[in-house]
This record gives structure tokens, sequence and C-alpha cells, in this order.
């Protein structure tokens, strides 16, 4: 009954604002009565204060200066119907700027090199909004209701709090003492001890109480693996350099670094079908979900290389997988060919028959000998090189596309060993996955004719063939450098460098310049 009363009154007042003219809408004061704010005033501005729980900055919303001249009006004399006008419109501009941020971002993706779909979306219409929440009289519980409802940015909600929290902590109050040898192995003495379990335990992977050791061993090296784990590190209880320094981190790099990701889950179209696969670039992860009565449920998750940090990165959208080819033809891109399959073709001609290359002309009429006019066709444009099915074809024996502009898929590798390092940047831009039979099977899971041994027969055959699905399956190829895993915050480093890019243009946006940044992308 109060909804359809607050539809009804919002209905009467937009008639009668397109009678009377769009000055009686505008002149409309929604936080003042009498010249004095009203209780939904102080929420309102309570909410924008409090908008970096959100890991918003307060001072885009004028929050501070809001604040003060509220309790001014609330305190002081009764506000003239010019001044309660003029803060009523200052309000009301500010909090439609924090609704639309919370619910849909800060900045334009593609400034970012992150080229996703406009999510399926209604319009939103931030003054409505308002209007509807206050005639329903429920507008704190509304403006709490506009955050993603995803059960990341809750847990990442509560990992900044906890890092805002250690930021003055004295454990960072000094730096940690210069290494013995460089290195600090199991039974090593080291004067820094007392200050590392101090940091360790503040961050949660040493348990509060426990004794320092003399010397490096025990719990405390145990504490020590459990933080690598959680930084992208290969977990060997060494401290040496590259744990040195995300050791001295400090919380306040941290919290910015959890309210990129934040601002990131904003506008990033997760979980917005029923099945779906994403890919962490800088994780280095793969998993797939389903998504059943608003419930998300990860149903696989592994290891996946990605393109190479220095001048190959993987980008980033969202496409349909419509195909599998199993046993899969390799087409060299002509970027690839150039730069490094004709040069080592010239310098080795064994090369051209060792991989099972072969050339393609433009009528399709293939060529299996090498010629210097061959590979000159092919640095020309007219004539391209394929790698045959076979155990030395670089995407393995099979591949999974979702055609995209970039020309970017999932494929298997000859080179499985690359999949034990904790760093796995090295394709050209496509993505390797470490289980494609488990891939393959969640992807057919629809097509129970598709067995586990019937995939593996396919893969291994050396006959190229191609499967349409007969659903589509979305694919996400997304950038987080904080994740939350089993209740413990993990943090990646920003493998191509776009939470730079992200922290720069929300700083040029609240400081009201234009964001510079233009997309670079490579393709394997």
């Amino acid at each position: 009954m109060l909804t359809m009363l607050s539809k009804w009154v919002r209905s009467l007042l937009l008639v009668v604002a397109s009678v009377a003219g769009p000055a009686l809408a505008d002149e409309a004061q929604i936080w003042f009565n009498a010249g004095r704010p009203t209780a939904e005033a102080r929420q309102a501005v309570d909410t924008l204060l409090s908008s970096a729980h959100e890991g918003l900055n307060p001072g885009d919303y004028q929050a501070a200066l809001l604040d003060a001249q509220l309790t001014a009006a609330q305190q002081g004399a009764v506000l003239s119907d010019v001044e309660s006008e003029a803060l009523d419109a200052t309000l009301t501009s500010a909090l439609q700027q924090y609704l639309t941020d919370l619910r849909n971002g800060r900045v334009d993706p593609r400034q970012i090199h992150a080229n996703f779909a406009v999510p399926l979306r209604a319009p939103f219409d931030a003054k409505a909004f308002l209007l509807d929440a206050m005639f329903a009289g429920n507008l704190s519980q509304a403006l709490r209701d506009l955050a993603p409802r995803l059960p990341m940015y809750a847990e990442l909600r509560q990992a900044l709090a906890q890092y805002r929290a250690l930021v003055d902590h004295p454990a960072w109050q000094t730096p940690l003492p210069p290494l013995p040898r460089r290195k600090l192995e199991s039974g090593q003495a080291y004067v820094g001890l007392t200050l590392l379990a101090q940091r360790l335990e503040a961050l949660g992977d040493l348990p509060v109480g426990t004794p320092v050791p003399e010397r490096f061993e025990g719990v405390l090296l145990s504490a020590l693996q459990a933080f690598q784990e959680r930084h992208g590190l290969a977990p060997d209880g060494v401290l040496g350099r590259a744990t040195l320094q995300q050791l001295n981190v400090p919380p306040a790099e941290r919290v910015r670094q959890i309210e990129l990701s934040l601002e990131r889950l904003r506008w990033t179209p997760l979980l917005n079908a029923p099945r779906m696969i994403v890919v962490n670039v800088p994780e280095f992860v793969l998993r797939a979900y389903e998504v059943r009565d608003e419930q998300v449920s990860v149903q696989l998750t592994m290891r996946v290389i990605v393109g190479k940090a220095l001048d190959t990165h993987t980008p980033l959208f969202d496409a349909d997988m419509r195909f599998i080819e199993f046993s899969p033809y390799w087409n060299v891109p002509p970027s690839i060919a150039r730069a490094e399959t004709v040069p080592k073709i010239r310098r080795d001609p064994g090369y051209f028959r060792e991989q099972g290359f072969e050339f393609v002309t433009p009528s399709g009429q293939v060529v299996t000998t090498v010629a210097p006019a061959h590979l000159e066709a092919v640095l020309q444009g007219g004539w391209r090189i394929r790698q045959r099915p076979g155990p030395q074809n670089a995407l393995g024996d099979i591949k999974f596309v979702f055609p995209n502009h970039d020309n970017i898929y999932l494929h298997h590798t000859p080179a499985p060993q690359l999949f034990e390092r904790e760093r796995r940047d090295y394709s050209h831009g496509c993505i390797r996955v470490q289980e494609p039979v488990s891939l393959a099977q969640f992807v057919l899971k629809d097509e129970p004719e598709w067995t586990v041994e019937r995939i593996q027969e396919a893969m291994t055959k050396g006959e190229s063939r191609t499967l349409r699905l007969k659903q589509p399956l979305r694919v996400l190829i997304a950038y987080s450098t904080v994740v939350i895993k089993g209740g413990r915050v993990f943090f990646y480093p920003d493998l191509y460098g776009h939470d730079a890019m992200l922290d720069q243009a929300l700083r040029e946006r609240s400081a009201g310049l234009t964001p510079r940044h233009q997309p670079k992308m490579a393709a394997e």
C-alpha cells in the first residue's frame, strides 16, 4: 500500500510540475521543512560522510561542508527560503552523484582498457530513486541496498575496514632492518624478528600472542608462508627481496588497492548470466560459476597463463563462447609471423617441418615446402602460416572460441610445466588453461552426449573439428588485484598497470579534469 501511494504521489508531482513548469520541480524541497533540516537530511549527510566505507571519496560529495552547514541549520537561526532552497539543492545534487557513483562507478571503463559490454540495466534516475525512497519512508535502507549485491563486494568492504584500521599501526612506523646475506632462511637469527612478528600478527597471518622465537623458525616461518601465499609469492618460507618488498607495503596502500577493486566491481559485468566463466588476469586464475536464486556457486577453478606484462597484454572484455575446436589448427597471427616465426624459419628451415607448419595462399591452397618467395609472401600479407594439429601445436589439443575483435580465446598448451610458476604471463595475449578437459565438461554440461571419454578422444584424434555450442556461454576477462578466498585477503601485483591508471583517472575526476588514457592491446 505504501509503495503504491509513493508511486501515486510521485506521479502527481510530475503531473503538477508539467503543468506549472519545471521551476516547481526544482523548487520543491526534499530535505527542509520550514527552514529546518528533516531527519532524512541528517541520514543523507551521514551517508555521504560514510561513503569511504564503500571505497568512495567523501570529498567528491562535499560531505564535510554539507555536515557543517546542516549542523548550523539545525542549531542556529531558521534558514530563509532562499537559504534552505540552496542547501537543499546542493544536498540533493551531492546525494544524486553519490548514488550514481555507487551504482555505476565513477569512470568509463574504456578509459582504463576495459571494453565490457554495457550492462543490461534500466537507466538510473537518481532523483526519482530518492523520491521513491523518501515517500516510502525507507531512505536509509534504500541507500544501503543500492551497492552491488555481490558476495565479493561485501567481503571487500570488510577487508577495507580491516586494513583502514591498520593505517596507524605501530608495526609500520619503523622499517624492517636489513636482511642477513640479503635473505632470511629457516634457523637464522635476525634482529627484526619482533617487528616481523608484529606485522604478521596485525595482518592475521600469525596467531595473536605467539611468542617471538630467538631464530626464524616454527610458527613464525609458517606465518611468513601464509603471507607469501596471500601476496602471489612462492610460499617457500624464505624472506627475500620480493617478500620484503611486500611486507614493507604500508596499510594505506593496501586500502587504496581495495578501494580500486571495489570500484571495478561496480562496472565489471560479473554474474550477469546463470553460467559464466571468469578469468582474473592478475591472479592468473579461471573460475566457472553457476548462479541460482541469487546464490553463487564456483564449479571449477584452475590456473591460467595470460599475456606478457611487457608488451602483449590480455585485453579485458566479455563475450559469448560459441564454439569448441578439437585438435585445432593454429593460424599464426601476422604480427607473430613477422616478428618471430619467419625469422626462425630463415635461420633454421628445418624448424618449419619440426613444428608442423604449412603455408596457406589467399585461395586456400596449402603449401608444405619452404622457399624464400613463400616467406616473403607471408611478410607482404598475402600468404599466412598455420600449424597443423599435433603435439607441437601452440594451442594444444583444444580451443574455446568466443568471437571478439581482439581474436582472444582459451586454449590448452604443449608446455604445461609453466602452470607451476607463481607468475604466469607468457602468452601473446590469449589465455592458456591448465585443465582443458574439466573446462570442456563445464562448457558442455547441457550436452550429456559429450562424455569425458568423447571429449578426450576428440582432443587427441589429430583431426580438426569445430563444435557449435547449443547454448552460448558468457566469458569475462576481468582484472582485480585483491581477491577474498576463504575469508582471507589476497593481494596480487598490478600486472598491467591498470590499477595505476584507474587511480589516476579517479584523482583527475576528483580534481575536475578529463582522464586521458587510450587503450593499447595485443593478441595472440
